[in-house]
């Protein structure tokens, strides 16, 4: 499902933030990425999401060389992902529901059945109480959860996490991974950027271990 082939990513200035990087990963696998701050993990996320588009090598994703699709093609490729971003991007000025609603009015789903996949994403995550609550009144884990929330509510084939724990008390971020556990265990194919050790302890899942941008291990 997704193949990365000598994939190099250079920013301008010339920065390297991967190297040589190929790897393969299957449909329903659980995937950990993990290394330091700065290894290349967050970089590695935007790449299988088509945020970024690698500098040379190739990325695959279901059959698909990304650096071969049309500008138009990219938003159809997108909507294969779940993505839950470091920065939640929550938009304070909707409250929970419709911050979860978001991609499926982008998508132009029917208004009633987006209202119910809204209320089911959000009574996966525990925040359906909280739908006319305002981002800005949240905790940090309560963010998160919306974040994951919005990000599942299109029924994604891929889930990519970056960085899911980072400002989570370890109690809310134990809870916050056997989310992802859960929706790997129904078919889902997660990949996670993480440094948290404890992430790695709590699932037994296969690691990609980056150092300065390289597949360590």
């Amino acid at each position: 499902m997704i193949a990365f082939s000598h994939v190099h990513k250079r920013y301008p200035g010339g920065f390297e933030a991967l190297t040589d990087v190929s790897f393969a990963i299957g449909s329903g696998e659980l995937v950990l990425v993990t290394g330091h701050s700065g290894a290349g993990k967050s970089t590695l996320i935007k790449l299988i999401a088509a945020i970024e588009l690698a500098s040379s090598g190739t990325v695959i994703i279901s059959g698909q060389n990304l650096a071969k699709l049309k500008p138009a093609a990219v938003p159809f490729v997108r909507r294969r992902f779940g993505i839950v971003f470091q920065d939640h991007k929550l938009l304070y000025d909707r409250n929970v529901f419709q911050n979860v609603l978001l991609p499926l009015q982008i998508a132009a789903f029917d208004g009633r059945d987006a209202g119910r996949r809204a209320r089911a994403a959000l009574d996966k995550v525990g925040l359906l109480a909280k739908e006319k609550a305002m981002p800005i009144t949240l905790s940090g884990g309560e963010q998160q959860r919306v974040c994951i929330a919005r990000a599942v509510v299109h029924r994604p084939a891929v889930l990519l996490v970056d960085e899911p724990t980072g400002n989570l008390d370890e109690a809310y971020a134990r809870d916050i991974v056997e989310l992802f556990r859960s929706f790997h265990q129904v078919g889902v194919t997660v990949v996670i950027a993480t440094h948290d050790r404890l992430v790695a302890e709590q699932l037994s899942a296969r690691t990609i271990h980056l150092e300065q941008g390289r597949v360590a291990a």
